[in-house]
């Protein structure tokens, strides 16, 4: 009698058993330690997010704003502005988008464009001077507490003043 198909099906049961048993094995050794917590955290500080400059920069004490103005460059600030227009208008009568029109914003008092819904900390602030927007452009979290704008800032003194250069060509 031919025992070749005997063979074979103990061929495939024996594979089978072995690839069970690698399994059982590679579980016991790789055995991974479970939390109540799902996913992971991935820590990563607010300027690589929000794409600002750097943080100690951005932690350093007031710059005299006034100095910097006097060299200041409106077209090189208007590029920068690129990096706001994605929550701000620069028109004269533009629309609020996720942030306030800029447009008259220097000298003008915080926090009261019509049609915006600005946070409590931003509305008790007082003009928007040159050197409060230095302060502010610095990095808005820290200049003014609890503000709802989510951006880093601008950690180069002389990238706010050619940004606070073209924000007074808006008038």
């Amino acid at each position: 009698m031919n025992l070749e198909f005997n063979k074979v099906a103990a061929s495939f049961l024996l594979a089978g058993l072995i690839a069970m048993g690698a399994g059982k094995v590679t579980d016991a050794l790789y055995t991974p330690e479970h939390s109540d917590k799902r996913g992971f955290s991935v820590e990563v500080a607010a300027e690589e997010v929000l794409g600002g400059g750097d943080a100690e920069a951005a932690d350093a004490a007031p710059v005299d704003i006034t100095t910097l103005l006097a060299k200041a460059d409106a077209a090189a600030g208007q590029a920068l502005s690129k990096k706001c227009a994605a929550c701000h208008s620069f028109d004269k009568g533009g629309a609020n988008k996720v942030g306030p029109n800029l447009h008259g914003i220097v000298g003008k008092k915080a926090g009261v464009a019509a049609g915006f819904a600005y946070s409590d900390a931003m509305k008790a602030q007082g003009p928007w001077t040159e050197q409060a927007l230095s302060d502010f452009l610095t990095k808005p979290s820290k200049a003014v507490k609890g503000t709802k704008m989510a951006f880093a800032g601008l950690s180069k003194p002389e990238d706010r003043a050619n940004m606070i250069a073209y924000l007074k060509t808006l008038k």
